[in-house]
């Protein structure tokens, strides 16, 4: 391990050929008798990109150069699918997952395969066409914890619970940004053991990173000049870099003064968190076999908007208005946090999903024709919630997908296709309110609600529930943002100490309420006053 070690000292600095190969030669060392040390079992996580691609062949190698006795510790290798992944991408991720547990089996190896997903609550169209989260953003990134770091994480707990503890292996490198520098150099310090790293997420875990120190090339060169042991060719990974870089250059690295295409990224192809997705879009612009992927990128584009406060609601996904302070232009004023995407725009990203789907199965090369951008499962789910949490009962769902794929939506779910009211019962109502959205969530609510407690025993919590429905429904946007605002004046005053100023928004106006008396409306008197007056009158 002291070569290994040493090698580490070198940081960044550039690597020969000839040194990488003495170095290979130290960190496989170091990878047996890590290995051999003790009988905790290690979790692998592979995105198959280069990084996790070479450390997952180092340990293989390594782990196939000892004796089969020795051979006794179960490497389990994870990936996570987080079903929106760019689908050249996962086709080659569950090509290499099926590769390997082929060969695992046949070379006699401890490696145990494991393809995680994110459990159907949690998957990316759930949360943004089902209960309508906006495109994720910086400042609002529920995707990452959903669709990566839980399945993970639960997976790796599950192991942690049958053995008392585990090792992680990374391929986590310095050199992928400052940032990740940073990170590392940090849990560097708190190291328990040679290279092992505490897990300040999961209790009971280790981190080792054994290519931490490796540069772009290194991890090209070993690639491209090391076989793979699992029968995979290095070559195909090689080529998909290339074709997802905007110039079309990765060039082969024969010394270390040669470029490579390491800053290729990919992931999912829905991602909002970058201003583009310019792996995607290098594949389409670089071959034109992968120009069928072009209704995905218009998807994707349509979602990154730097404004969609037009597409969201005026209240949180709970139901209350929450304010913030905006500057714009110099100018400052209260405005209402956007919450999730309307009915109209839920149903609008539906029904563009399917047409792309529709599309793609069309134009794919032979072996993608059968791509999956949505489930059934989980199109059951949003159904679901669109029908159970927000009382949407015209039941849209299967009418959008027969309209756009021509098939009769088949819904597993158990009963899920019985219902008192539909789709003409939601036609009369909308008559019934005239244009007015408000009246229409209100009475849909309202009827919806006594239905899901029409079949319960005991109606225990009805009234609770209808009258949340009044609390979030029962205003027009421009009274329920009124209200709120009046809401934080009051409590800005009380935080302030300002009693006159409590005084007069708590127990109201004599002279307002004599406006009301006078045949004034209520828009002209505050609502604090006609609480009050309503409370004198009882």
């Amino acid at each position: 391990m002291t070569t290994a070690q040493q090698a580490e000292n070198k940081g960044q600095q550039t690597r020969t050929v000839a040194e990488l190969v003495d170095y290979i030669q130290a960190l496989t060392i170091e990878i047996q008798e890590l290995y051999c040390l003790d009988e905790i079992p290690w979790v692998l996580g592979v995105s198959w990109g280069k990084d996790s691609s070479t450390v997952l062949q180092l340990v293989w190698n390594a782990i196939a150069s000892l004796p089969p006795e020795k051979r006794t510790k179960t490497v389990y290798v994870i990936t996570t699918d987080t079903q929106v992944e760019n689908p050249v991408v996962s086709a080659w991720v569950r090509k290499s997952m099926q590769n390997l547990k082929v060969a695992a089996k046949k070379q006699g190896m401890p490696i145990d395969p494991h393809l995680l997903q994110p459990v159907i609550e949690d998957t990316f169209w759930v949360n943004l066409i089902g209960k309508g989260y906006p495109a994720p953003r910086n400042q609002f990134r529920w995707c990452t914890p959903r669709l990566k770091i839980n399945p993970a994480n639960q997976f790796i707990r599950e192991i942690v619970r049958a053995n008392g503890e585990t090792i992680l292996v990374l391929g986590t490198r310095k050199a992928e940004s400052a940032k990740r520098a940073a990170t590392m150099k940090k849990h560097q310090v708190d190291r328990v053991r040679d290279r092992l790293s505490p897990n300040a997420s999961l209790p009971n875990s280790l981190i080792y990173t054994p290519i931490e120190d490796w540069s772009n090339n290194d991890v090209w060169i070993y690639l491209n000049q090391w076989d793979n042991p699992w029968g995979q060719s290095n070559k195909e990974l090689f080529a998909m870099y290339r074709g997802a870089t905007a110039d079309n250059e990765c060039p082969l690295v024969v010394d270390t003064s040669t470029p490579s295409c390491g800053d290729s990224r990919f992931g999912c192809w829905v991602c909002t968190l970058v201003n583009k997705d310019k792996s995607m879009e290098a594949m389409i612009q670089n071959d034109e076999e992968k120009e069928w992927m072009q209704p995905l990128l218009d998807i994707r584009n349509e979602l990154d908007i730097k404004d969609d406060r037009e597409k969201r609601d005026f209240r949180r996904i709970w139901g209350d208005v929450q304010l913030f302070e905006r500057n714009k232009n110099g100018e400052t004023s209260i405005e209402p946090i956007p919450g999730p995407y309307t009915k109209y725009w839920r149903e609008h990203w539906l029904r563009r999903l399917l047409e792309a789907q529709t599309k793609t199965r069309r134009t794919a090369p032979e072996n993608m024709r059968d791509i999956t951008l949505i489930t059934l499962e989980e199109m059951s789910e949003i159904r679901r919630i669109w029908l159970e949490e927000k009382h949407e009962f015209d039941d849209s769902l299967p009418r959008i997908y027969q309209e756009v794929t021509g098939e009769e939506f088949q819904d597993t779910r158990p009963g899920a296709d019985y219902s008192l009211l539909g789709r003409d019962e939601w036609i009369v109502l909308e008559e019934i309110c005239e244009g007015d959205a408000m009246h229409l969530e209100l009475m849909a609510k309202l009827l919806d609600t006594e239905r899901q407690y029409r079949k319960k025993t005991r109606r225990v919590g009805i009234y609770e529930t209808l009258e949340k429905c009044f609390n979030t429904s029962s205003r027009s946007p421009e009274d329920a943002i009124k209200n709120a605002r009046l809401k934080r004046e009051l409590s800005e005053a009380v935080s302030q100490g300002d009693i006159a100023k409590v005084k007069q928004m708590t127990l109201g106006d004599v002279a307002a309420i004599n406006e009301v008396d006078e045949g004034k409306s209520d828009e002209e008197v505050s609502w604090a006053s006609m609480k009050f007056k309503k409370e004198n009158s009882e």
